[in-house]
């Protein structure tokens, strides 16, 4: 298939980029290599790509109607996965515009763009994050998801509307994915497990927030990139059981399908860290900070549906993931 990947020198697009690369497909990826973390790691993401003769690459921002309208129309995609966005809980509370430019505006251009141009099947990234205030876990798709806690979270929740507004007045058929807190080799350096690993293996101290009462549902890269591969080959559909008088959030009479994915097993992030110090080899100097504004204290999956819809659930090991990105980091950056 010839695909479009949008957030192509991030973390998960790159992996997505190359996943589908191996396996023969025909890829554009587009970023706009901002500088939220260093653009030097993006564009080492990017040479790894660089040896698919079925590969091209553009620098575009999403926010870019005019850009995005010609690169929809010249670029003939038969399907996209959307995974470009601006990323970031705490950054969405003190820069809110651009995640209004980035995940608003620019995820109404994808739309467009598939609208306009007949695409086949649309995938992007949604987010835990979207469960927001809920407290009961695992977290169902089925679960109410209309207290966001944050600007990033509520822009995530958007895109789940807009879409399926897509999906029923044009039929464009999307999926959306609501990741859990990803992890593993070439990671953002923005995330808790960079930034521990980071600091562990310098000796520096690391801030412990909530004074390390949260536990999150680390999803390895790998698990999710192959839930996002299998996504986009089971194009969503309608669901005949749905019902205006008891409407599921989660399915529609319209092609419009949301899945959890993550790894079903939240992990204390004490143990969390506990496992990142076995791996580098050196204790963590800890200091201890009370909880952050737009926290949550705990993330849980329940994946059923993924699993029913594509046969796959996450299932990497934590300590297997973090050993490979605990690899990873000293290699690439030769600690």
């Amino acid at each position: 298939m010839r695909v479009l990947v949008t957030g192509a020198a991030g973390f998960i697009g790159n992996e997505t980029a190359r996943v589908l690369l191996e396996r023969g497909d025909e890829v554009v990826g587009i970023d706009n290599l901002n500088d939220y973390y260093d653009p030097a790691l993006k564009l080492a993401r990017l040479e790894r790509l660089a040896g698919h003769n079925r590969f091209s690459f553009e620098k575009l921002d999403l926010a870019d109607r005019e850009a995005m309208r010609t690169l929809f129309a010249e670029g003939r995609f038969e399907r996209v996965v959307h995974l470009g966005a601006q990323a970031g809980v705490r950054y969405s509370i003190t820069h809110p515009q651009a995640y209004l430019d980035s995940n608003l505006a620019g995820f109404g251009h994808i739309l467009e763009g598939c609208r306009q141009n007949g695409v086949e099947h649309l995938v992007y990234a949604s987010s835990s994050s979207v469960y927001g205030a809920n407290t009961r876990t695992p977290f169902r798709v089925e679960d109410n998801t209309d207290h966001p806690v944050s600007l990033y979270a509520a822009t995530k929740k958007a895109n789940e509307a807009m879409a399926h507004a897509y999906a029923h007045l044009y039929g464009l058929p999307a999926t959306g994915l609501r990741f859990f807190t990803v992890y593993g080799p070439w990671g953002r350096p923005d995330m808790a497990p960079m930034i521990f690993t980071r600091k562990i293996l310098a000796g520096e101290p690391i801030e412990v927030f909530n004074e390390g009462r949260h536990e999150r549902d680390f999803t390895y890269v790998g698990d999710i990139v192959e839930g996002v591969v299998r996504t986009l080959d089971t194009i969503a559909a309608a669901d005949p059981a749905w019902s205006g008088d008891d409407p599921s959030p989660a399915t529609s009479s319209a092609p419009w399908r949301l899945y959890n994915i993550g790894n079903s097993a939240p992990v204390p992030l004490m143990e969390f860290i506990a496992t990142i110090e076995q791996a580098v080899g050196r204790k963590a100097v800890m200091e201890m900070k009370p909880r952050q504004p737009g926290d949550v204290l705990r993330t849980a999956a329940d994946v059923s549906a993924l699993e029913a819809a594509v046969g796959f659930r996450p299932h990497t090991p934590l300590a297997e993931g973090i050993g490979r990105m605990v690899g990873w980091y000293r290699d690439f950056y030769r600690v």
